[in-house]
């Protein structure tokens, strides 16, 4: 199987598996697989190269080999930038999208001290935004995942930071260039953020909010879990601190973490 022409003619991580381990396959895939036929191999690399996009599938020695652990790893992984950053340990940063500047300051303080490791997460507002900018200012490498084409781009207020993290650090996606943005997507890709990493950090995070799936899906994955404690009048920290009573690590100072990598 040709994994690129796959990806292009829109077959999904479980679609995949489903043809890797002779699953059923279901009528939509089998167009899927007899459309990836007629595509022309020669002319998607030329428009990869074109955008300057590279690619690794999941036999690649560059493909993270704890992403490979997840159910439903992404079979192929499209990147701008320095795709060595995949071997690196990483922390995945998370939070919600209205996070306050308890966000930014926690970051600026833990993030600096944190030792042999990068920041993975999700080029979002908030937390994420956040996290990407403390790394970069502090000389950390720092890694994001986009839920969408590579010739795409969402929200406009990290704009500038993917330019400069796709020219020294790196981006990725498992979605091949024109893409669109689907909601669905955003919660496929908190699952690579925490197969990736081998912590999750959520800064603030509401009772119900996206940042706790990417938690539980690093629970799911065995990975290490963190989370900022709160002010209990703040409806922001009313997940982190939930999380917390339920056997989450408490973090207050960059050692809660680093203790876990080295």
């Amino acid at each position: 199987m040709d994994l690129l022409l796959l990806s292009y003619a829109g077959v999904t991580s479980k679609e995949y598996l489903a043809l890797e381990n002779n699953g059923w396959i279901s009528p939509e895939l089998k167009r899927k697989t007899a459309y990836a036929e007629t595509l022309d191999r020669a002319e998607i690399l030329a428009e990869l190269e074109q955008k300057n996009i590279g690619y690794i599938t999941h036999e690649h020695r560059l493909y993270p080999h704890l992403l490979k652990e997840i159910y439903d790893f992404p079979y192929i992984l499209y990147y701008r930038g320095d795709p060595g950053l995949l071997g690196e340990n990483m922390l995945g940063v998370v939070g919600s999208r209205k996070a306050t500047d308890y966000t930014k300051k926690s970051l600026e303080l833990l993030l600096p001290s944190l030792k042999n490791i990068a920041i993975i997460s999700g080029l979002a507002y908030g937390a994420d935004e956040a996290a990407h900018r403390v790394a970069i200012s502090n000389n950390m490498k720092t890694i994001g995942v986009l839920a969408f084409g590579h010739d795409t781009h969402y929200p406009k207020t990290t704009a500038d930071i993917r330019i400069e993290m796709e020219k020294n650090h790196l981006t990725i996606s498992e979605y091949p260039p024109g893409t669109s943005i689907q909601k669905w997507q955003f919660v496929a890709r908190n699952r690579i953020i925490a197969g990736c990493a081998r912590g999750v950090l959520v800064t603030e995070a509401e009772e119900k909010s996206g940042s706790l799936i990417t938690l539980e899906m690093a629970l799911d994955d065995n990975r290490n879990v963190y989370c900022l404690p709160g002010n209990i009048t703040s409806a922001l920290s009313k997940g982190t601190n939930l999380r917390i009573k339920e056997g989450a690590s408490v973090v207050t100072n960059a050692q809660d973490i680093q203790r876990d990598f080295d």
